[in-house]
């Protein structure tokens, strides 16, 4: 995907999240001299396989697998430094070195015990209505950052500052607390005290991460801006209220790390050769639960960070052309088409009607999107194991003509082939898509 015309890529979701990104990160990381997140927080999982070994990343990008790679949390990103900290000391019992290859935007803001007080508090308030949050105490973060209330990394630099917005803080969840007649409550003490264990840290780490990748750009190195979550939970283009509270889509990323939208290249998209999503919320090609259960298995279909069980479905065609014109897709990663092997048949959905219409534009509500029918097109399974092919021309017929038929589903072509959880377990295809494979 890199070249000397592609140095700075978009890596991003295009479906509801969980679609692989972290592998596909990964496999392109390989070229990149600087990896960054740009939005999200530790309610993110990303796994990846590096032979035997399986690593789970929460808050730092993929990229730390690579020694040479440079990794940066930019000011999009919303961090818990506890979980930074932990996942951090992970790694180096895991002997990846980490010395000067982290940096994280002073500009971004922090997760504090008190906000995942919040989210929990909230979600248990909300009774059969729950979003399904993880409990990480994003969204409370995100409307802190909004509201002009939030703690900054640089601000730790001054105690009597931080300890000034953190009493705010606390004294507003506080108010909630009460209002949500929730016994939990919070002290600014507490809270501070939990600060200082890791506020050296957080100073050590800081930098400046977009005058950091124009500079890079500037000598012809290689940036990737990786996003989490996926395209469909983005606050304002996804199935709201169903949705994350960061944007998630590939112009959040120019945002996320200070850097201007011109300097981005490329944009892939991650979708998984079927679709999942977690929590609440429509899913229009949601299977019925044996056949769910059945995919579910196979594809180890349950979250890197909550380990609830993902909601499986068939490919769904409308989701993908929405994902690729709301994210400006140079190019597909299909990930995951393995899972499928064992499949007689296998289905993906064309379109929507709704009452008995055609469905046009993709739908703005989700009491619509709930209610529409998919216009199915079965193609045949290939009942071969996918998993050592390392080119197009050792897959099954059948598997390349449903890639064929997913990329004219998406109208974006297809450069990247998962076939395994494994870094090798990757199929490059030429520039100009599976149709001319």
């Amino acid at each position: 995907m890199f070249s000397d015309d592609v140095r700075c890529l978009v890596v991003v979701g295009a479906q509801w999240g969980d679609e692989g990104k972290g592998k596909v990160v990964d496999v392109l990381a390989e070229q990149a001299t600087i990896v960054a997140r740009y939005q999200g927080g530790a309610n993110a999982g990303h796994t990846v396989r590096v032979g035997e070994d399986e690593f789970i990343l929460h808050l730092i990008p993929s990229g730390i697998l690579y020694p040479e790679a440079r990794c940066l949390l930019g000011n999009g990103v919303v961090i818990d430094p506890w979980t930074l900290a932990k996942e951090m000391a992970g790694l180096r019992e895991r002997g990846i070195d980490l010395d000067g290859r982290i940096g994280i935007s002073r500009r971004a803001h922090l997760v504090l015990p008190y906000h995942r007080t919040l989210d929990a508090a909230q979600e248990r308030s909300r009774g059969s209505a729950k979003i399904g949050t993880t409990g990480r105490g994003i969204g409370p973060t995100y409307r802190d950052k909004i509201a002009r209330t939030g703690l900054r990394v640089g601000d730790l630099k001054d105690l009597k500052r931080t300890r000034t917005i953190v009493s705010d803080g606390a004294n507003r969840a506080n108010v909630v607390l009460r209002g949500l007649k929730d016994e939990a409550r919070v002290e600014c003490d507490a809270v501070m005290s939990s600060i200082e264990e890791v506020r050296s840290m957080m100073l050590d780490l800081c930098a400046d991460t977009g005058d950091e990748i124009r500079a890079e750009l500037g000598v012809g190195g290689r940036v990737l801006l990786e996003g989490a979550q996926g395209a469909m939970l983005d606050v304002d283009h996804g199935t709201y209220p169903f949705v994350t509270s960061s944007t998630t889509t590939a112009g959040g990323a120019a945002v996320g790390v200070g850097i201007g939208p011109t300097a981005i290249d490329e944009v892939l998209g991650v979708v998984k050769a079927y679709i999942t999503r977690v929590g609440a919320g429509p899913l229009p090609t949601e299977l019925p639960e044996k056949e769910a259960e059945r995919l579910r298995q196979l594809g180890g279909e349950f979250g890197a960070t909550t380990g609830r069980p993902r909601r499986p479905g068939w490919f769904d065609g409308p989701v993908a052309r929405y994902a690729s014109g709301v994210n400006g897709l140079t190019a597909l990663a299909i990930t995951k088409l393995d899972v499928l092997d064992t499949f007689d048949a296998v289905k993906i959905a064309t379109g929507y009607e709704l009452d008995g219409a055609p469905v046009g534009a993709f739908p703005d509500s989700v009491e619509d999107l709930g209610a529409v029918v998919p216009v199915y097109e079965t193609c045949s399974g290939w009942n071969a194991d996918t998993t050592g092919c390392r080119t197009m021309g050792e897959l099954p017929t059948a598997a390349r003509q449903y890639l064929g038929r997913l990329e004219e589903a998406s109208g974006t072509p297809i450069r990247i082939v998962g076939v395994g959880a494994a870094r090798g377990a990757t199929i490059r295809v030429s520039d100009a898509g599976i149709a001319a494979a």
